[in-house]
């Protein structure tokens, strides 16, 4: 930790107009580094999720114009279902003279069912929405979550030496020798 500390204090003593060269200290360098990655990861991640999300917007825009389409068939039906209708009012109005009230119920049935089946499609049409919309959102949480953790990782890995690797091991050794003599 303390050659962490002189390092950055190290920082400040750079000669303004000193020699060209390559700087070997990997602590020192590190915070250079590190802003060079995060912003290549910055500049091109943000493209790329862009482009998922937009992708993402084209797959639910397309399944809404389906859904559309489908809400349109169900429209023309139930335009169709009602000329029937007036069709069917005008037998049975011409049966119920007749003496005839069967036909009375095969309207309500009829009415009813194409009323259930265009709500049915609009529950689907939706359902498919909400569904399309929650898979989006999870896709792009896990891909950011997944870019997150990548960077984290390899800030962590950039971060390790072989010295800092050899005081942990050794510091973890002490512990469970310590642990060890407890238990026996």
């Amino acid at each position: 930790m303390k050659n962490l500390t002189d390092s950055f204090l190290s920082l400040g003593q750079w000669p303004l107009a000193g020699s060209l060269g390559f700087n070997t200290d990997i602590l020192a360098t590190n915070p250079i580094n590190l802003s060079v990655v995060f912003g290549v990861l910055i500049f091109f991640g943000k493209g790329v999720l862009s482009d998922l999300l937009d992708n993402r917007k084209q797959k639910i825009l397309s399944t809404i114009r389906n859904s559309e389409e489908l809400r349109g068939g169900a429209i023309e039906q139930l335009e169709k279902a009602r000329a029937r209708l007036q069709k069917v009012e005008m037998e049975a109005e011409q049966f119920r003279v007749n003496g005839y009230s069967g036909i009375e119920q095969e309207r309500l049935n009829l009415i009813n069912s194409t009323y259930k089946t265009l709500e049915q499609l609009e529950n689907y049409k939706n359902e498919t929405v909400l569904f399309e919309q929650q898979r989006a959102i999870n896709e792009v949480r896990q891909r950011v979550f997944q870019q997150a953790l990548q960077g984290a990782l390899g800030a962590l890995n950039s971060c390790l030496n072989n010295e800092l690797h050899l005081r942990t091991i050794s510091t973890n050794i002490g512990l469970f020798g310590a642990m060890k003599e407890i238990t026996d």
